[in-house]
């Protein structure tokens, strides 16, 4: 059976695709056969292919197995905008089961399946539901991104209510990214989301000038959690 692990984050921009690609790559690293998928992205580009997203390329290009891009990404937006919007703008209705059988076919051959969410937690689909509806119906393990600036205490225990609050989803844990470089009191912070968020972070991310995969999974290797996060059992 495939083991499945959502990426979500306090909020947009926190630093979920790097940290998402850096996972399957140091997967990918240790022999896995790990794929890295992208159920919704908003914000693409076309091109002679078609629209494409540069998270989900990311994905596609950390992991081991070589899949078409529609499997990575099967909705995909051009306008940069919340994807419930660019859905019902495009005519497209987001279901959770659609979402659901896309996963189980998407993950067949894999031992991995890391999953990106888009936003945060509770973004919402088209016409109704949230896009965590998905990781709740087939009981994923999440880890958050907490991008670490000023307002990430409230968005991290938040998002941890919400994530707990059905008890359908093991709460992995989670990776402080530090996105501003400005942030005041960080290890006071970094003790006070450890207290709030029930345990020490599975890594933090130091500024990188060039945040890509190869990058990230250098860095989350350095982690013992991590790296036996989805080792073989």
């Amino acid at each position: 059976m495939t083991q499945g692990i959502f990426i979500t984050g306090t909020d947009t921009g926190t630093g979920k695709t790097v940290v998402a690609a850096g996972l399957v790559r140091l997967l990918a690293r240790q022999g896995r056969r790990v794929i890295g998928l992208k159920p919704i992205a908003s914000g693409a580009e076309r091109t002679p292919q078609g629209l494409r997203n540069a998270d989900a390329l990311a994905l596609s290009a950390a992991s081991s197995i070589e899949v078409p891009y529609p499997v990575t990404n099967p909705y995909c937006f051009e306008p940069p905008v919340a994807p419930h919007l660019a859905a019902a703008e495009a005519g497209v209705e987001l279901r959770v089961g659609e979402l659901v059988r896309w996963y189980r076919q998407a993950s067949a051959g894999a031992e991995v399946a890391i999953v990106e969410g888009a936003g945060g937690w509770r973004v919402p689909l088209h016409p109704d539901g949230f896009l965590s509806d998905l990781p709740e119906a087939l009981g994923l393990g999440v880890i958050l991104v907490v991008g670490l600036r000023l307002g990430c205490l409230n968005h991290a225990r938040l998002t941890l209510e919400a994530i707990e609050r059905t008890g359908r989803c093991p709460f992995v844990g989670w990776v402080g990214n530090r996105i501003d470089l400005g942030f005041e009191r960080l290890d006071a912070n970094l003790a006070t989301l450890t207290r709030l968020l029930g345990g020490p972070p599975l890594a933090i991310l130091p500024p990188l000038e060039t945040p890509h995969a190869v990058a990230v999974a250098s860095e989350l290797g350095c982690s013992e959690r991590l790296r036996q996060l989805a080792a073989p059992a």
